[in-house]
């Protein structure tokens, strides 16, 4: 068995940091390991830098819109507020309607933004008729399971 104390990095994996620009007799002197003389031998100049032709990101072409393909535009991006199960076994009793309203004002919730969105993290034992905007798969059937209903409501 392998105390703690005992290990070590394998052998040859540790190196010494190269110490660039420190005279002719280091090895790595005079021009440090940059060759002669040109743009990039001397300093500020950026790893991006493409020599003066249209940088990549300037040529690629950009999607805008709301769309999978498109740049996640922030205007057209959907921001919704997240429900796990576990959090409605814990906030509510058996038989108990569960609204966007009810959500925010048990502060599961701070606001309803683009719509609700219930997921299926945790188990739920009780029978609840939840309204929100979408759900997930798992949390539909859990929610049948457990003798509820899983009523969507249109944004």
């Amino acid at each position: 068995m392998v105390m703690l104390h005992e290990l070590r990095p394998a052998p040859g994996a540790k190196h010494r940091k190269k110490r660039v620009g420190r005279g002719i007799a280091a090895g790595q002197g005079k021009t440090a390991g940059r060759g002669t003389k040109g743009q990039k031998a001397r300093e500020n100049v950026p790893p991006w830098f493409e020599g003066g032709q249209t940088p990549l990101y300037k040529r690629v072409p950009k999607l805008r819109g709301e769309s999978k393909k498109a740049m996640p535009v922030e205007p057209f991006r959907k921001h919704w507020a997240i429900v796990n199960l576990k959090q409605l076994e814990a906030k509510f009793e058996a038989g108990e309607v569960v609204t966007p309203e009810e959500l925010v004002k048990r502060r599961l919730i701070d606001d309803v933004e683009d719509g609700v969105r219930v997921l299926g993290e945790g188990e739920l034992t009780k029978p609840l008729i939840v309204y929100a905007h979408h759900f997930s798969a798992s949390a539909k059937a859990k929610i049948e399971a457990a003798g509820g209903k899983a009523v969507v409501i249109s944004p």
